[in-house]
């Protein structure tokens, strides 16, 4: 990945902007709510994927331009077919390479990732929020899940993230009743980390991003992977996989220093390694 590449066409951009160990990946299409066109998941998907392989990288920052973070897809550009109907099975076929591959992405990738929020985060735009490791938001943001009020059912991982997150019952509030979730509830129900001021949003983020960016990298990439094993896992399945985890990192840079650090009473000095 270059040291600052942005792929833009007239209705929206992607920009991935290497900031040390971090890679920010800002939604910069303001005009639109930063709603998502194809162009746009594409270059999500194409960033993460390449992220994924760069040892230099140690944290990830999602973000959006503007006021807001993301009203969701936008179904007019995402779904052009020139006036025409499209083929039976569009969908099942195309969806799964697109949104559902980014959310995956999000969710599973080893590296620690740091959602910010403004103003709304709609449809794919709150289950970005919903997949990222710690989501900050600001005390203006809303939480959306519109699809029922939009007519058709609920995707991009809503069903399986909200219920993991806040419970069956709140779940059903927001995919079958369209309710809408401040920061503020969002914070107390368990469905984000932090709410901030809007005015204090950068900064709580990267306070965020840097302790993360400064921690033991293999060792938090596979605990995130155990904790996301875990939720379909049993006891027994877990403990192994927790096992052969440890085994890793144990074979880690990382691993010596935290042992030599506390040894030396003194705060470790990780490189990601």
């Amino acid at each position: 990945m270059s040291h600052e590449a942005e792929t833009a066409d007239a209705e929206g951009s992607v920009t991935a902007r290497r900031d040390g160990a971090i890679l920010r990946l800002t939604l910069d299409r303001p005009a639109q709510r930063n709603s998502l066109n194809r162009l746009m998941i594409e270059t999500l998907i194409d960033a993460l994927t390449d992220a994924a392989a760069d040892d230099a990288l140690r944290a990830i920052h999602l973000r959006g331009a503007g006021e807001h973070f993301c009203a969701g897809a936008d179904w007019v550009a995402t779904n052009s077919s020139g006036g025409q109907r499209p083929r039976t099975g569009d969908l099942v076929r195309r969806i799964p390479h697109a949104a559902h591959r980014l959310i995956e992405l999000i969710h599973t990738i080893q590296l620690p990732v740091v959602c910010s929020v403004r103003g709304w985060a709609v449809g794919i735009g709150c289950n970005l929020a919903l997949a990222a490791d710690f989501t900050v938001a600001a005390t203006d943001a809303t939480f959306w899940e519109p699809f029922i009020d939009r007519g058709f059912s609920p995707d991009s991982g809503s069903t399986w993230l909200l219920p993991r997150l806040v419970g069956v019952a709140r779940a059903r509030r927001m995919l079958l009743l369209g309710e809408k979730v401040s920061a503020a509830d969002a914070a107390d129900w368990g469905l984000i980390h932090q709410v901030a001021d809007p005015a204090a949003l950068d900064a709580a983020a990267d306070e965020l991003l840097q302790r993360l960016a400064g921690g033991p990298t293999v060792a938090l990439g596979l605990a995130k992977q155990a904790l996301n094993f875990g939720q379909h896992a049993t006891l027994s399945q877990s403990l192994t996989q927790e096992l052969y985890n440890l085994e890793l990192s144990c074979r880690t840079s990382d691993f010596k220093e935290g042992l030599e650090a506390f040894r030396q009473r003194r705060a470790p000095k990780f490189d990601g390694r």
